[in-house]
């Protein structure tokens, strides 16, 4: 026979009221049931546990160790039960988000913060990723959730759904000959030198794209990995850039730029998310893709 938490239980409850019968009434279970298992324990470990005393039943000097040892292991069965419920419920759990840096500057700030307001005890892993690389990194289910602007490769193995929305615009030093411009179309800006994010990068792709069907040269003089150092080249009149309106905004005061709408269409753009359909998501994979979801 091996030690089992019902019965560690039940013998320290015999000890702290006095009385099997107590107990069996509190549990709702049968006396002789109760006196079996204790009977069974002391086989187990070759030794008596229990004395009859004038006040009821009491533990021997084996017995009351016993009692104190097992307080401890139940307390600690209670806590992995406690642990494993709030896992399975989504309470507790980590979740990998690999997402590009639109979603990471102009969204999920904001709702992460919301998020683990609300839970606490989840954690969460991000990362940043053009949306190829996500999209192969969701799909190899290195990450529960991706958020990405531009498909590319193969989608078969995710869900996508719906994300947030931006749009992009030109952005100019003032003493730049467009920055008077009201707004512009891309062609139109080709004659000048591009400050560009890197290799890869959606907005990128789309520019060499649509310089390439039209015929064009996309200049890109110089290129950097985040939106705060192409505005501080721009800044410094070192090329034109594009990137989302609302994260160039806060900056049109505070540094010498200016924003300019673009009149392609291309340049109102939708977000997506996107779980791997082959691997079941975790119960906090779930709340946070609810909580992301704009439907949610």
């Amino acid at each position: 026979m091996h030690l089992d938490p019902i019965s560690l239980r039940l013998f320290v409850r015999v000890l702290e009221t006095g009385t099997i019968a107590a107990v069996a009434e509190q549990e709702l279970i049968a006396a002789s049931a109760i006196s079996k298992r204790i009977s069974e324990l002391e086989a187990c470990l070759n030794i008596q546990l229990l004395i009859r005393t004038n006040r009821g039943i009491g533990g021997t000097q084996a017995g009351k160790a016993l009692a104190q040892l097992s307080r401890g292991v139940l307390h600690q069965l209670e806590e992995v039960q406690t642990r494993m419920h709030e896992y399975s419920q989504g309470v507790r759990g980590e979740v990998r988000i690999v997402a590009n840096i639109s979603a990471i500057i102009q969204f999920l700030p904001r709702q992460l913060k919301a998020f683990l307001e609300q839970h606490p005890f989840i954690q969460i892993t991000l990362e940043e990723r053009i949306s190829s690389e996500i999209i192969e990194t969701v799909a190899q289910n290195q990450a529960d959730i991706g958020i990405f602007t531009e498909i590319l490769g193969n989608t078969e193995s995710l869900t996508i759904y719906p994300y947030q929305s931006d749009r992009l615009a030109l952005i100019t030093a003032n003493q730049h000959p467009l920055s008077q411009a009201e707004s512009l179309n891309f062609i139109d800006t080709l004659q000048y030198d591009y400050v560009g994010l890197h290799t890869g990068s959606a907005i990128n792709n789309k520019l060499m794209q649509v310089a390439a069907a039209a015929e064009k040269t996309f200049r890109m003089r110089i290129q950097v990995t985040s939106y705060e150092a192409l505005l501080r080249m721009v800044e410094q009149d070192l090329g034109i850039g594009i990137m989302p309106q609302d994260v160039a905004l806060p900056y049109v005061n505070t540094h010498r730029i200016k924003t300019i709408p673009l009149t392609d269409s291309w340049a109102s753009r939708k977000l997506k998310l996107c779980t791997n359909n082959l691997h079941p998501l975790s119960q906090a994979t779930l709340r946070l893709l609810e909580h992301l979801r704009p439907s949610a």
